[in-house]
């Protein structure tokens, strides 16, 4: 059976990526509509072998869709997720808007596949923020092992998940340096071109930033309520893909070889970790994987049953994109759709 299709935000980072993954993963679809704002209305996008005309989002029927796939942000999402659902799509959304509203199920298939069910009460499935997607994805399986008690992390974030407009200025700024002009900030707080910048998203009012609290909430959600998380969130010089150096504390022991066992075996998890031989995985080295890398696990001495590793995706794939074709197959997977 094949499916319809919509695309929201199809003009960006994340919408172009959706339509890449359908296609290389061979997708059944009908047909796919790539919706925009009406200033991007006719504007011709690559899917596969075919170009798709981008249509206008405020005009578009969402009864000839099966399933939605958002990606152009909160207010978007919160005016036309609701619309979709109620014309019979199942509505798929990278945004934030909807990842905390308790009769919305937050996504991981390979994490918590089973809670896609809870998607029959709104019709609307929410995919997690980058940076908890690949967390919880390394994660997960080792808590099912050992139960994690408490988990440390600081992240290492590339630009494009702030958007298209972010990386042209850290394109522009990285050239403009050479010929000693003023990086002036536009997208960021601070210069991001050889800089680093400890601010994604607001503060808030305990001096943790939001992208910080999407990281404690979500993974709170997704794997188990009772795990306690800090996280520094780090905006940094690289265009695609995020890091995270990551401490965890678990109930009882358990080795970094057990450890390297356990990942190897798990879904959407690759594990190079020989550093000897300089094995590990750096930003440039996971665009356009579908994988969640692990490097670097070792133990963690300054606690009881401490482990720490380095994680490392593709933020626009693992991150969003793929995660969100990966719940529309989860769905036809389970028949809860079709």
């Amino acid at each position: 059976m094949a499916f319809k299709i919509a695309v929201i935000g199809a003009t960006g980072n994340v919408g172009r990526e959706i339509l890449n993954i359908l296609d290389e993963r061979t997708f059944p679809c009908e047909e796919v509509f790539a919706l925009a704002s009406r200033k991007s209305t006719g504007r011709e996008i690559s899917f596969g072998d075919t170009i798709l005309k981008v249509k206008d989002l405020e005009t578009f029927d969402f009864s000839q869709v099966d399933i939605a796939l958002f990606s152009a942000g909160s207010k978007i999402s919160e005016k036309w997720g609701p619309i979709a659902a109620a014309a019979g799509a199942i509505v798929i959304d990278n945004s934030s808007f909807w990842r905390y509203h308790d009769d919305v199920p937050l996504i991981v298939p390979e994490v918590n596949p089973d809670d896609v069910i809870h998607s029959k009460k709104r019709g609307i499935i929410a995919n997690p923020n980058c940076s908890t997607a690949q967390l919880v994805v390394a994660l997960k399986p080792l808590h099912d092992i050992a139960k994690i008690e408490r988990v440390v992390v600081s992240t290492y974030q590339s630009v494009s998940g702030a958007g298209n407009a972010a990386m042209e200025e850290l394109f522009n700024q990285t050239k403009g340096i050479f010929v000693n002009q003023a990086a002036e900030p536009e997208n960021f707080t601070k210069q991001i071109a050889f800089n680093v910048i400890p601010h994604i998203d607001v503060f808030l009012d305990d001096g943790y930033t939001k992208e910080e609290w999407k990281m404690l909430a979500e993974t709170k959600k997704i794997i188990d309520k009772s795990i306690k998380l800090t996280a520094t969130c780090v905006r940094v010089p690289v265009f695609v893909g995020h890091s995270e150096a990551v401490n965890i504390e678990f109930e009882k022991s358990i080795s970094p070889e057990k450890a390297r066992s356990i990942l190897r075996k798990s879904p959407g998890v690759m594990v190079v970790d020989d550093p000897e031989e300089d094995k590990y995985i750096t930003p440039t080295e996971c665009v356009g994987e579908y994988a969640t890398f692990v490097s670097r696990i070792r133990v963690d001495s300054t606690v009881k049953n401490g482990l720490s590793m380095w994680i490392v995706s593709d933020n626009l794939r693992k991150g969003a994109a793929l995660n969100a074709v990966q719940i529309a197959e989860l769905l036809i997977n389970k028949k809860l759709i079709g």
